[in-house]
């Protein structure tokens, strides 16, 4: 049950934390950019978005995007391009700021005035574990009320702390709320 999937995977199942596959639909919620960083289209959107005023280049200055202002501005016009580093730290500080402001939009749409969002839990893979080891994991749904700290976890980027609130969360499932620990996905829309 839960805290005993220290050692997950052993007998070959397969499968994510709950708490990585909700950030995971959250971020696809989010939206943003669909370009990849690694193209000039990509990298010049995202530059755009943290520059637009002086709040977003605050923003993403405290996101870890420490350059100077005449190698932005050089970025911007097009004439040096961000190396592989500067590109990752562009894309991270776009995700954090991106995050940061859209969360208080997505938490009023989750929590639709205390209705809640209807929450899909799709159980682990075993398809590699031997027969005699599998155990029934039944598809599950469960309305979630309260976002509150999971998406505020997930916009300060707190790891544990969004890990921790998904925890509380599927408690609400019963006694089996240990076997939905890892799963293969989490489906809610907003």
């Amino acid at each position: 049950m839960p805290q005993k999937n220290i050692d997950f995977g052993r007998f070959g199942a397969r499968g994510i934390k709950g708490s990585d596959a909700v950030a995971r639909k959250l971020d696809e919620l989010a939206g943003g950019i669909a370009t990849p960083v690694t193209v000039r289209r990509g990298w010049m959107a995202r530059l755009h978005y943290l520059t637009k005023s002086t709040q977003t280049l605050k923003a993403a200055r405290d996101a870890g995007l420490t350059v100077t202002h005449r190698t932005l501005k050089a970025w911007l016009e097009g004439k040096r391009r961000p190396s592989k580093t500067s590109l990752e730290r562009i894309d991270q500080a776009y995700r954090t700021v991106r995050r940061h402001n859209v969360a208080r939009h997505l938490l009023r749409r989750l929590n639709r005035d205390g209705r809640g969002t209807r929450v899909e839990i799709h159980p682990l893979n075993q398809s590699q574990v031997p027969r005699q080891l599998q155990r029934v994991v039944e598809y599950r749904t469960m309305n979630v009320r309260r976002w509150d700290r999971i998406v505020g976890s997930w916009a300060a980027g707190d790891h544990q702390g969004l890990d921790a609130a998904w925890q509380d969360t599927i408690v609400d499932l019963g006694s089996q709320w240990g076997q939905y620990e890892y799963v293969t996905n989490v489906g809610f829309a907003a």
